[in-house]
């Protein structure tokens, strides 16, 4: 458990759509409806019409679709605060893609012990777990599953190639070599079709992604010039982050190029790393950098 607001990102249950096992009372009346949990409001008051109510019945659920497939990185759960806070006890998180027994039968990734009346609890996970629909069931019988807000953080499944929509810099410039021909969609090797970067033989020389704004990061892959002098980006330094002290050059360091010449694209596992900045350096030593191709895939944070 974590501090409820210490989340980045968008809460992705505002854009999605729930439905639950049953509705408690008038269904014409604003108070129990599945809705209730994703209307962005956290009061805990039941009787102020901001959470939901299922009947007593046998493992009522709650499913929240959002709408494609996400990876999900935190979940904040807000109980009622008015009264019965012990009914969510035992309650059951499930993340996944199947709609089978109305998506409960999808992973379950945590069981909730309690939630303090009127608390907001944040459940968050080294694992990764995937999936379109996040249910809440309460196993047993004569159960009634309360919830005043349900928040969802995460990403999406599928990552794009985010490198094509940033603008490049670099340390100097070598006739064509161009900043931008490293993100223009293009992998060709060869340096004479004019695709690839070149900095002049520069002490400690670098390129540098902006992505515009946060990204996380998870694959970098770059493309090494392919028809000679390929060796010359061994050494190179994958650096992420948000500062442009000495050029971006001092973001923590994601990988470092190390067999050059063996392959002409070298990939990187970033980890969900975070920034805004990819840099590209050789550091501590005069070299020329050649890139011909970065690639960057990953998902804006904001």
């Amino acid at each position: 458990l974590i501090d409820a607001y210490s989340i980045k990102g968008k809460n992705l249950a505002l854009y999605g759509k729930a439905t639950q096992s049953s509705l408690l009372g008038n269904p014409w009346a604003p108070f129990g409806h599945a809705y209730n949990a994703i209307d962005g409001n956290t009061d805990s008051n039941y009787n102020h019409g901001s959470c939901t109510a299922t009947n007593s019945q046998q493992n009522p659920w709650w499913r929240l679709d959002l709408l494609d497939e996400y990876t999900v990185t935190a979940i904040i759960i807000t109980n009622r605060g008015d009264g019965y806070p012990e009914r969510l006890n035992g309650a059951e998180i499930h993340i996944g893609n199947s709609l089978r027994n109305n998506g409960n039968d999808n992973p379950r990734v945590e069981v909730i012990s309690s939630i303090p009346p009127g608390r907001s609890v944040t459940f968050h996970w080294d694992k990764v777990f995937s999936g379109r629909y996040v249910n809440i069931i309460i196993p047993g019988y004569y159960r009634t599953l309360t919830l005043c807000e349900v928040e969802v953080y995460g990403y999406p499944a599928q990552h794009d190639n985010v490198a094509l929509t940033g603008r490049a810099a670099q340390s100097s410039t070598y006739g064509t070599g161009f900043p931008f021909n490293a993100i223009d969609g293009n992998r060709a090797g060869v340096l004479a079709q004019g695709s690839c970067t070149h900095t002049n033989h520069d002490l400690s020389p670098w390129w540098r992604l902006d992505l515009l704004k946060q990204h996380k990061v998870f694959t970098i892959i770059v493309f090494n010039r392919e028809e000679a002098t390929s060796v010359r980006l061994n050494g190179a330094e994958i650096r992420i982050g948000d500062s442009l002290d000495n050029n971006g050059n001092n973001n923590p360091r994601c990988g470092l190029v190390s067999n050059a010449g063996q392959t002409p694209s070298i990939s990187f596992e970033c980890n969900g790393m975070e920034g805004r900045y990819i840099n590209v350096v050789i550091p501590g030593r005069k070299e020329f950098l050649t890139l011909c191709e970065v690639e960057v895939f990953g998902v804006p944070l904001i």
